[in-house]
């Protein structure tokens, strides 16, 4: 199960919680360790396009007022003079915003989103603005160059967070945001070998942050172990004004119940569903992680999934429909701004009638009771990250036109998107290429905190996590 690399002990690859207690007590510096980024990145990025904005100064700037606050006795918490990056659709008022499009290529927003500026609250140093697919959908806009897997260049990277799953397996950011609306977290993170939670909606404020889909997208953090994740979703989590959608429920320390472990929990997995839809490989690697999970401590039940074919469809035609009516001050007025794929989707969603729309959401409500049902059973819920371990750019590319292309990718994703509950998703394997392989624990709505425990008690007796790519191919 070992999976470590020669390189996983040095600084740029710490998690934040080593590093914090250093930068607390003046033995490691906000400065050093932002120039440390920026180095990498200057020296990788090159090729591998995780980023779209690097806001250098501004970073440095950040770090040297970090050092002298953590120096006053003015110390904000554990991410107070650690490097992060944001995927480009939250807003920054200071960096550039560019949503993964030509039309807003050189936009500075008015104001900052919530989810940043908390993470700035906290003493975050925002390195930049990280790669995304246009309007955060399925595709880069043609001017935008795609990011690489640096497990493997001929490899999918994951969208629609694509540059953040990249920037933070490489060691150019210590963590990032990213957005979800059909997978868009979860699909890079198992791309890339990172963590990723999907919290349930409405636990993180989505103001200032452009959308695909209003009712399906959700904000979360993406790290290198599910303990970093949870401090960044700690900060970020919460009520927001600005936000009206956001639930007005408290916001516990996810950390201070991590070290629980999980003996004792009911831990469901379909295992007939899973064989159903997703390869050999990574049904092997499921069953691997089912036994960590039983060796835990933890009761392994049988469980039968809802149906979800009616659930995918649903969700295409919502995100199609809520995609146009995010699009309409600018599409089809500035139809040539836009690439082929976006464009197919907004038109779709102009095309789709009132019946569509009415079916997909009598689906959805039949498929999130059935999932309360479900849990009634089960603390947890085990499935993969993807159907196929590792794809290929040109396995994707097999995929054909979409709806059906991208519902191919997320028959364990998008679900969760439609029905609003939380994952988490971790490393788990390697592909027979070498490139990683996740799996996610599912939880009712706002047990993100037992999310956090379940994937930190996994990564105590595993180091999927701690797998890095040889960047030397990259330099």
């Amino acid at each position: 199960m070992s999976a470590s690399h020669s390189t996983s002990d040095a600084l740029w690859a710490d998690s934040i919680l080593s590093l914090a207690p250093r930068l607390r007590a003046g033995e490691l510096s906000p400065v050093t360790l932002t120039q440390l980024m920026l180095d990498r990145i200057a020296a990788y990025d090159d090729r591998l396009h995780a980023y779209i904005t690097v806001s250098r100064e501004t970073a440095l700037a950040e770090a040297s007022q970090a050092e002298k606050d953590i120096a006053n006795g003015k110390w904000r918490g554990p991410l107070h003079g650690v490097p992060i990056a944001a995927k480009d659709v939250f807003y920054t008022e200071a960096i550039r915003t560019g949503l993964g499009s030509s039309i807003y290529s050189d936009w500075t927003p008015p104001y900052e989103s919530t989810a940043t500026a908390r993470l700035a609250d906290a003493g975050a140093i925002m390195l930049g603005k990280l790669t995304c697919t246009e309007g955060v959908y399925a595709e880069h806009h043609p001017t935008i160059t795609e990011p690489l897997n640096p497990f493997g260049a001929a490899h999918w990277t994951g969208n629609s967070s694509s540059g953040s799953g990249v920037a933070l397996t490489a060691g150019l950011a210590y963590a990032s945001l990213g957005t979800d609306t059909g997978g868009s977290i979860r699909l890079p993170s198992s791309c890339c070998g990172i963590v990723g939670i999907k919290p349930t909606w409405g636990r993180v404020s989505r103001h200032g942050v452009f959308p695909l889909a209003e009712s399906l997208d959700h904000v979360g953090p993406m790290a290198r172990t599910a303990a970093d994740a949870a401090l960044l979703l700690g900060v970020i989590a919460g009520p927001d004004a600005a936000d009206p959608t956001t639930a007005a429920v408290a916001v516990p320390d996810y950390l201070a119940q991590i070290d629980a472990g999980i003996a004792g929990l009911r831990v469901g997995v379909d295992l007939r569903l899973i064989r159903a839809k997703a390869t050999t490989e990574v049904v092997a690697s499921i069953e691997a992680v089912m036994a960590v999970v039983a060796s835990l401590g933890a009761e392994i039940i049988d469980v039968v999934f809802p149906e979800t074919d009616a659930i995918l469809r649903g969700w295409a035609v919502q995100c199609a429909v809520e995609a146009a009516l995010a699009h309409r001050d600018t599409y089809p007025a500035m139809n040539s701004g836009y690439g082929p794929r976006l464009s197919a989707l907004l038109d779709r969603g102009r095309d789709y009638s009132g019946l569509d729309l009415a079916e997909a959401l009598t689906s959805r409500r039949r498929f999130t009771g059935e999932m309360a049902h479900l849990f009634e059973k089960i603390d947890l819920l085990v499935v993969p990250g993807l159907p196929v371990g590792g794809p290929t750019l040109e396995f994707m590319g097999s995929l054909g036109e979409d709806p059906a292309a991208i519902l191919a990718i997320g028959p364990f994703t998008a679900p969760f998107d439609v029905c609003g509950y939380p994952t988490i998703i971790l490393p788990c394997e390697k592909s027979t290429q070498g490139i990683p392989i996740g799996f996610q624990f599912v939880a009712r709505p706002f047990a993100e905190d037992l999310l956090c425990r379940a994937g930190h008690a996994y990564q105590a007796v595993t180091d999927w996590h701690r797998r890095r790519p040889d960047l030397m191919d990259f330099t």
